[in-house]
């Protein structure tokens, strides 16, 4: 374990075969709605501002690996996606260790999130398919889609269970657990589907970075209202929900950090800081702080929305590349894609 700490802020393929396979039918039954259809949980009290105090640590993951995405684990560990080796990895923050499952051969696991059966739950682009690994056993099973490849980006589940999935070559669509089915609907505008995520009452929108718009999605027809991005153009790439079911949405193309409202219905926008903005990756944590990634100034970002401030912080690897954020209760966690680790932001 390689730790790296920052205390102050600046302001301003050789996988085996999986061990169980399920090939469910595919439907394709796309629908294009008209008004927006995401109710908003009730408004909650902010949390008092305090001082908060930072510390960054990172992890070396096996060279090669290219992490993309990371996931706490139930059992406290943390799922991450070797993308360039066909596995899922698991690292013990308290060792630095890591164990590695494979996931087929093809393999190219893209996302990674942990479901209500605290399985891990993987968007693998090179098998085509969504798979699950059981958090106990490391039993692996695969969803395949039917047709062409849908170059599968993200997933989230729903408030009723079922899991959500965008595909980049123009698809979203979901999977049943309990029954295995998958359903795939072609997205609007077509190219562009990446990030996606589930409002704390359960429904779901993702981000569509060629399309420039933020799709909410009918859960119960598969419909999609579009939104298009504040900035035309600006490139919606990744989406995460606050605790008032605002949608946060990192505009890669205009350097912009933008938020839906769906109680108003209106968009809000902020630049990031630095001269050449990049943002990619996007999350909001407890305190509903929303964190940044940014290619362009190989930084963290934490955005303040109550003060609208920014804090800083500068990445040690040149490059560090962090194509997603996760975390749990004082934590947030990325993978450096491009420096074979992760990294943990811990604060309090």
């Amino acid at each position: 374990m390689i730790p790296v700490l920052i205390l102050a802020a600046c302001s301003g393929q050789d996988p085996s075969s999986p061990s169980a396979i399920a090939s469910p039918a595919v439907s394709s039954s796309p629908s294009t709605a008209t008004t927006p259809d995401l109710p908003s949980p009730p408004r909650t009290t902010p949390a008092p501002s305090r001082d908060l105090a930072f510390e960054m640590e990172t992890f070396p993951v096996p060279p090669g690996t290219h992490p993309h995405d990371v996931a706490p684990a139930a059992n406290g560990g943390i799922w991450y996606t070797a993308q360039h080796t066909g596995r899922l990895g698991w690292l013990d923050p308290a060792t630095g260790e890591t164990r590695e499952i494979p996931l087929g051969t093809g393999s190219a696991p893209h996302g990674v999130i942990v479901g209500p059966d605290d399985a891990a739950w993987v968007t693998d682009g090179g098998l085509n398919a969504i798979v699950r690994v059981d958090g106990a056993t490391d039993e692996v099973t695969v969803f395949r889609l039917d047709g062409a490849n849908a170059n599968l980006n993200t997933a989230a589940f729903d408030g009723d269970g079922t899991l959500w999935f965008t595909g980049q070559a123009g698809v979203y669509g979901r999977v049943d657990p309990a029954t295995g089915a998958v359903d795939v609907f072609e997205a609007p505008r077509g190219q562009g589907p990446y990030g996606i995520t589930a409002t704390r009452n359960g429904e779901v929108g993702f981000s569509s970075l060629a399309g420039s718009y933020l799709g909410v999605i009918d859960r119960a027809t598969g419909a999609v209202t579009q939104l298009d991005t504040p900035t035309p153009g600006g490139g919606a790439r990744r989406v995460w929900s606050d605790s008032r079911g605002r949608l946060w949405v990192t505009e890669w193309f205009s350097g912009d950090l933008a938020m839906y409202d769906p109680v108003t219905g209106t968009w809000a926008e902020w630049p990031l800081p630095g001269g050449n903005p990049q943002p990619y990756a996007v999350y909001v944590d407890e305190l509903d702080a929303v964190w940044v990634t940014d290619f362009g100034g190989n930084a963290l970002h934490r955005f303040d929305p109550s003060s609208e401030a920014w804090l800083t912080f500068e990445h040690a690897s040149q490059p560090a590349a962090v194509r997603q954020l996760l975390g749990r209760a004082g934590e947030v966690w990325g993978a450096e894609s491009a420096a074979d680790q992760l990294f943990v932001m811990r604060f309090d």
